[in-house]
């Protein structure tokens, strides 16, 4: 006896881990977060650039790990000349490189935005995405602090932008060169260390996610996710002395616990002298603007994680707190950040090009905007719909739809199976429709069309009784002539304020 064939295997459907799929609620408040964030950025006399999603791996920056395969923090892959090829890790390194290729025919100093998706290889947990988006803003060939000085002002200008009031958020600066001196001091100078180095600049970054002492840990011996050895992930620590681990997380940590005999060791060097003295400078600069220390302050503990950054270093962060729809206590901290990379345009050119630029995190500032009620989630309206009342007179409710979208209404012919009025109704609600268009015959007899004002008719529906007062009253359903469709349209989108994003 012959086997039966085997039933195909359905496919699952899945996401990987780390992504996520948008819909049109989420999608709209983004266009709008970004049309807020493009207004700021224009003002200040920036302009748009798009760079592709993919580069040769070399030209994302020294600060990705040297292996055979450079999977690590990046997704790599070889193209058909054995060239290896990444997904941009961030907006900055494809801007250095697109800024050398085009040096001579750009104006310098450069000032320009860009916005988009970035991808990160790294282990997917909450709030941590592989692919989140973006908007930076970037002058390039400027050495002056007041390049610095101005991204910290429109970081705090955008910040007020997208509603978050004075006293609710800060732009926090420091210097690089801090860094940089106090590691000098304990030995790690030199491109001997730079693999150290990168350790403790990570480690310091999450200063505003764990406490000194788990801080210590990174620096120190290497730290279990888990709390105790064997449980959770190991993180590999920076290797260096208890002391000198300690001094470290204390003084960038917690500045007022530093006793300056036992700490000052670590900020004797030239290298963090130069650091207090451009901080100054910056300061100098926002406060002559009218930015006092309630919108941008300098703030000893902001190092920024990667390796390429050579001078100031900015966080934009919101200090309310909030609860969860669980209730629970959230603090959403950095929600941008950037700095000054003097050297990432000078690998292309082989001489200094002084570079500085601000990043916001849209993915992780919009999560923070929708939770504090800033951002409108409520679904956006749906298109006008024309619905079916004849089979044989489609070709009459395509020239309606197309007389609607002619004077820049949004508006769709009903394409499912007409044979069912209310099954159209109920399509034009799932779609958000503000109304919908219906003619029979006895309407196309008049040259008329009855609109079916869907928002009225929701609210009118609530107090009806019985299905029989809702068919003597038909709520929120009026007759038109034909000719008439495009102004009656309009007022009831006016009546209700629809807007649809641009």
């Amino acid at each position: 006896m012959a086997e039966k064939p085997k039933k195909p295997q359905k496919l699952r459907a899945r996401l990987p881990r780390g992504l996520a799929d948008r819909g049109p609620a989420e999608m709209a408040a983004t266009r709008a977060m970004l049309a807020k964030i493009r207004d700021v950025y224009e003002r200040y006399g920036f302009e748009p650039v798009e760079t592709p999603a993919m580069e040769f791996t070399d030209a994302l920056g020294k600060f990705l790990p040297d292996q055979d395969r450079p999977n690590e923090g990046v997704f790599s892959f070889q193209d058909d000349d054995e060239q290896w090829i990444s997904l941009r890790y961030d907006l900055t390194a494809p801007l250095a490189r697109y800024v050398a290729e085009n040096f001579d025919s750009l104006p310098k100093p450069y000032r320009s935005y860009r916005e988009g998706y970035v991808y990160r290889n790294e282990k997917p947990g909450p709030g941590r995405f592989r692919q989140f988006m973006q908007f930076d803003a970037d002058t390039v060939g400027s050495a002056s602090p007041a390049a610095d000085a101005e991204m910290c002002m429109m970081a705090a200008d955008t910040m007020e932008a997208l509603g978050i009031p004075r006293g609710s958020y800060v732009v926090r600066v420091n210097n690089r060169k801090v860094l940089d001196g106090v590691m000098e001091s304990i030995g790690l100078g030199g491109d001997e260390h730079a693999g150290r180095r990168l350790i403790v600049l990570r480690a310091v970054d999450k200063l505003d996610k764990f406490p000194i002492a788990e801080v210590e840990k990174l620096l120190g011996p290497g730290r279990w996710d888990g709390g105790e050895e064997g449980k959770g992930d190991f993180t590999k620590g920076a290797g260096l002395s208890e002391s000198d681990a300690h001094a470290i997380a204390t003084c960038f940590g917690d500045p007022g616990k530093a006793e300056d005999a036992a700490f000052r060791y670590l900020f004797e060097s030239e290298t963090v002298q130069k650091a207090r003295a451009e901080l100054t400078d910056i300061s100098n600069l926002i406060v002559a603007s009218g930015y006092g220390p309630d919108r941008i302050r300098i703030d000893p503990s902001v190092v920024r994680g990667l390796e390429y950054y050579t001078g100031p270093v900015y966080e934009a962060e919101l200090t309310l707190d909030t609860r969860d729809e669980k209730g629970r206590p959230v603090r959403f901290g950095s929600v941008g950040g950037g700095g000054r990379y003097d050297g990432l345009v000078s690998r292309f050119r082989g001489e200094p090009v002084p570079a500085t630029g601000f990043s916001i995190g849209v993915s992780r500032l919009q999560a923070a905007l929708t939770m504090l009620g800033k951002l409108d989630t409520a679904p956006e309206f749906g298109p006008v719909v024309v619905t079916v009342f004849d089979r044989d007179r489609v070709a009459d409710y395509q020239k309606m739809a197309a007389t609607l979208r002619n004077a820049g209404i949004r508006a769709e012919l009903y394409l499912g199976n007409p044979k069912n009025m209310g099954n159209q109704l109920k399509y034009a609600d799932r779609r958000n429709s503000p109304c919908v268009i219906i003619q029979g015959s006895d309407e196309k007899a008049r040259d008329e069309v009855q609109i079916k004002d869907l928002i009225e008719g929701a609210k009118a529906a609530a107090a009806i009784a019985s299905n029989q007062e809702w068919r003597e009253t038909r709520p929120a359903q009026f007759s038109c002539a034909e000719a008439d469709i495009v102004a009656k349209v309009r007022e009831v989108l006016a009546r209700h304020e629809v807007k649809w994003g641009n």
